[in-house]
């Protein structure tokens, strides 16, 4: 089977494309390398360095591949770019996915695998996890421009036949996400821990989140190809965990004794977001396989890695 990834130089599609090649497939990366990195492009993957608001390169990339199937990892990710610039968030994550399900529809794509965004769809949580039925209550315009897509994914199902699983994601993290982004407190954290630098909590370390380990997403993505079509399904622990305490974790594995310098709280940032992701046990056999403890070992041990070789 050909599977078109784009974003496939970032951290999560990087992870996807090693993934499907090593279970027999073939892998076509679209990425503009404005923050994914060519070094985590899979060798045995063909390789288009494109944007995805180029919307005649794109139709081309396309119409010379024919993939059979499209994960669509491509995005703006800087949840406060997009309320400092909205237009700009719109601009690459609605259009230039609108351009990539035009493209899967002149070129009879099967299916499209999205990555869309639990901790921002559902806004808020409260005592209890939200599950796929939940009502929607984006509070910033990437998480509007990701519940967007989802709409525009299911017009064009409705419409054209094109079948997809949209996933909404808890706080993905793991090997090569970027330390030095706007995303990824743990990714922030490790490159600082190993430096040996205090790390910065916004507000008093007790907001939280699911943090879901990049493994566990591929996983699913993987089963995906074959199940799970026309549904959305939330991708997370079930588990809501305090900043603070991933502090403390990382402070005992990366053996640092710089303590957290605390700051205020920044605008606009969910206090609590965790998600029910029952339904992906249901209609993928999935469940997360990565706790805590074992993620967060496994990442400061990747990026050590990386830091000695001058990564």
């Amino acid at each position: 089977m050909k599977v078109l990834v784009t974003g496939g130089a970032g951290f999560i599609g990087s992870n996807i494309s090693d993934a499907l090649i090593a279970n027999g497939h073939k892998a076509v990366v679209i990425d503009n390398l404005s923050s994914g990195k060519k070094e985590n492009i899979n060798k045995k993957a063909k390789f288009y360095n494109v944007d995805i608001i180029d919307e005649t390169k794109i139709k081309a990339v396309f119409k010379k591949e024919k993939p059979n199937i499209v994960i669509h990892c491509a995005a703006q990710i800087d949840v406060r770019k997009s309320v400092s610039d909205p237009k700009y968030d719109a601009n690459i994550n609605i259009l230039g996915s609108i351009n990539i399900l035009d493209a899967c529809v002149e070129n009879k794509v099967k299916k499209i695998l999205f990555a869309s965004s639990g901790g921002t769809i559902y806004g808020e949580c409260k005592n209890k996890a939200p599950d796929e039925n939940s009502f929607p209550n984006p509070l910033s315009p990437y998480g509007i421009a990701k519940h967007s897509v989802e709409n525009y994914i299911k017009f064009y199902g409705e419409i054209y036949g094109l079948k997809y699983t949209i996933f909404r994601y808890g706080n993905i993290y793991g090997p090569r996400q970027d330390p030095k982004g706007e995303a990824g407190v743990i990714a922030i954290f490790t490159s600082r821990m190993l430096n040996n630098e205090s790390v910065t909590v916004f507000g008093n370390g007790k907001q939280m989140r699911d943090y879901v380990y990049v493994s566990d997403v591929v996983s699913a993505n993987v089963a995906a190809l074959k199940k799970a079509d026309n549904q959305i399904i939330n991708i997370g622990t079930n588990k809501a965990v305090p900043l603070n305490d991933i502090v403390k974790i990382m402070s005992r594995l990366s053996e640092t004794d710089k303590k957290a310098v605390y700051k205020p709280k920044r605008p606009g940032e969910l206090f609590k977001s965790f998600l029910n992701a029952k339904k992906a046990g249901k209609f993928l056999n999935w469940r997360p396989k990565v706790n805590i403890e074992e993620g967060i070992k496994k990442t400061l041990e990747y990026f050590k890695d990386d830091w000695k070789m001058g990564g």
